[in-house]
């Protein structure tokens, strides 16, 4: 049975490093959930005058640094003062040298959200006329790269290693009090505090990079460090390393001193370590909902409540399961049908937790139906809903099992019972094979004795050689005794339907605590469509006050990297000369350099067109052109043409009233 179980072993940790790496290699950089909702001077505005400072506004508050906003004129040096301040609410300026030349700028920000994820961008506005740049925007990302990813990773191992600690406490505390003198169950426990201690000074130590640089050689920088001890996500590190010296003690008492006492003497104990085990893993809880989702939005002191009973709960189920799955597969005595199903009962009311919690914390993250497939943050959460499902399903087929083994080890007992009270009989007239039996013992013990003091020393070296084969075929008859007995555990249908069924479990487990990792690591839909409100209104009241005219156009080559957005700006879109920039960007509104771009103008009533427009490349992402000419007002059909490769391009259109 071992050399069975060892390849599904094998093959659940190949499915936990293959869902890691695909899920970690698909989310890329971790997106931000601050957004910028508008600036002064805005996107690819043109001014007569330079101005005094630029001004971002987020959807949130964010922490920022000395280069936190950056302005670059056209060779890359900057021209602004740094230490950009809080002009108001959620509004940052920097201030700019006076005397600016003519020309096209470059706007760099990386921040921090009220929400601990680092969010960085880029834009362009010029000064008197649009111009050529050195300086690309396609690189400003944060918390990408490789810092990015071992981030990512350690963020999945402290939610892994928090589960399966806490979770494996409970199960013995709450199921299977027998299970803290189990050596696998032990080192379950203990590996999830190692892990979850581990992961966590690796966040600390990579929280400055991931932030900032994102480069390998400032994870050590103690600079880095003593700036990250002073931001909200530190100090929440922080107390969860406090918290963790809490929790080895109590692990220590529940595998040291509860193992050893006597099932009377543990009622007490067990009230005991419930209680603080419970504030241990509450506090763990909350450092999470402290400093990440539940502590900024809408909200917040009833969601972070809601987060730490949603984490708890999680931990209950999935890490009771992860110690059950050990116990049915390691444990050295058989796991009761009692506390299979005690563990059931904890499972189900962890699930009407979820449920409940996780209604609340859809509710407040999307706000709407359309959210769920017209954001990131909603379509991942589909997938969780779905995984979720399905480990409910397996786990109703658990629970069919779990029936089963009960009813099985009831008629088990019953026919033990009567197979005693008959052989009580049989003993009373027959007790001679007993009285032989314990007569053989007794002379294997003796006899070494009373040749040790018949035959001097040879003797003694006889009598102590007996003892030892003595004592060897003893540990050889009971290993027999255990293999037989594991042999008829094993052969039990329903014991061994209750292994798979969990095994499955823990499967879908795995996968789902991925998916909640890049999921809380991706912005709230209800703050993604917020921001795209304000972005859409911020550019309609600009179009407005300038007579400006502005199209957004998604596209799709088909070939690889060929999906973005491609916008045109004209001003002032009226009959006549016009000022035309094309901006193309990806599907995470990150600048996209393609290796052409054309614009065609028709007007299809009156026959004219089409009237094909070039722009000239200014830097990444950006396209311009002076003096496009519109003979007549009327409802212009603007086709634009996007090349991604030498064989992918696409052409787009859409209609507009221009003049």
């Amino acid at each position: 049975m071992t050399q069975t179980i060892a390849p599904r072993v094998r093959m659940l940790v190949l499915l936990f490093l293959a869902v890691t790496g695909a899920l970690l290699a698909g989310a890329g950089p971790a997106s931000a959930h601050a957004a910028l909702t508008g600036s002064d001077p805005a996107q690819g505005a043109v001014v007569d005058k330079a101005p005094t400072q630029v001004s971002l506004t987020f959807s949130e508050q964010v922490s920022t640094t000395d280069d936190a906003l950056r302005v670059l004129d056209p060779k890359g040096t900057r021209v602004d003062t740094g230490k950009p301040s809080n002009v108001s609410g959620t509004t940052y300026a920097v201030q700019l040298h006076s005397g600016l030349p003519d020309g096209t700028y470059t706007v760099t920000y990386q921040v921090v959200s009220a929400d601990s994820h680092p969010v960085a961008g880029a834009y362009t506005f010029s000064i008197g006329s649009p111009s050529k740049t050195s300086v690309s925007v396609s690189a400003q990302q944060a918390g990408g790269g490789v810092v990015g990813g071992l981030y990512g990773f350690g963020r999945y191992v402290s939610y892994a290693g928090f589960i399966v600690m806490v979770g494996g406490g409970a199960f013995v505390l709450a199921c299977w009090q027998r299970g803290s003198g189990e050596r696998a169950v032990q080192r379950l426990v203990v590996s999830g505090w190692l892990a979850l201690t581990a992961a966590t000074l690796f966040l600390l130590l990579l929280r400055g990079s991931y932030t900032g640089s994102g480069k390998i050689g400032d994870v050590f920088d103690l600079d880095l460090l003593g700036q990250v001890l002073q931001t909200k996500t530190g100090a929440a590190l922080v107390s969860r390393l406090l918290l963790l010296a809490a929790a080895a003690l109590f692990i220590a008492v529940l595998f040291g001193a509860y193992d050893k006492r006597e099932d009377e003497e543990k009622r007490d104990l067990t009230f005991g370590l419930a209680i603080g085990g419970t504030v241990v893993a509450a506090g763990l809880a909350a450092s999470w909902s402290m400093a990440e989702h539940a502590s900024t939005g809408l909200q917040p002191g009833i969601a972070m409540p809601v987060d730490v009973v949603h984490l708890l709960a999680v931990a209950a189920w999935l890490g009771g399961l992860s110690a059950l799955l050990v116990a049915l597969y390691r444990a050295r005595t058989p796991v009761e049908a009692p506390a299979v199903r005690r563990f059931s009962q904890v499972a189900f009311g962890s699930v009407l937790a979820l449920v409940a919690t996780g209604v609340y914390q859809s509710w407040r993250q999307l706000g709407s139906w359309s959210a769920f497939t017209d954001t990131r943050y909603g379509q991942l959460l589909l997938v969780k809903i779905g995984l979720v499902a399905l480990l409910v399903g397996i786990a109703w087929i658990s629970r069919r099992w779990t029936t089963r083994l009960a009813t099985t080890a009831a008629d088990t007992t019953a026919a033990d019972t009567s197979a005693d009270t008959a052989s009580a009989g049989t003993a009373s007239a027959a007790p001679s094979e007993e009285k032989a039996t314990a007569a053989e013992t007794t002379a294997a013990v003796k006899e070494p004795a009373a040749v040790k003091a018949s035959s001097g020393g040879a003797g003694a070296d006889s009598g102590t050689g007996d003892t030892e084969r003595a004592t060897q075929l003893a540990r050889q008859r009971a290993a027999v005794e255990a293999a037989r007995q594991k042999q008829r555990r094993e052969a039990d249908p329903n014991r061994f339907g209750l292994r798979r069924s969990v095994l499955a479990e823990a499967g879908v487990a795995v996968v789902l605590l991925a998916v909640t990792t890049v999921l809380t690591s991706t912005e709230p839909g209800r703050t993604e469509l917020d921001a795209k409100a304000a972005t859409a209104a911020s550019s309609s009241s600009a179009a407005d006050a300038s007579g400006a005219l502005t199209l957004d156009m998604s596209f799709d080559t088909g070939g690889t990297d060929g999906k973005g957005v491609v916008s045109v700006d004209l001003d002032p879109a009226r009959a006549g000369a016009n000022e035309m920039h094309v901006y193309v960007t990806r599907p995470n509104g990150r600048a996209f350099d393609v290796p052409e771009v054309k614009v065609a103008f028709t007007l299809e009533a009156q026959k004219i067109g089409p009237l094909s427009v070039t722009p000239d490349h200014i830097t990444t992402g950006h396209w311009s052109a002076n003096g496009v000419q519109i003979p007549v007002a009327g409802e212009w059909k603007i086709a634009v043409t996007v090349r991604t490769s030498d064989i992918d391009q696409v052409t787009v259109s859409k209609n507009a009233q221009i003049g």
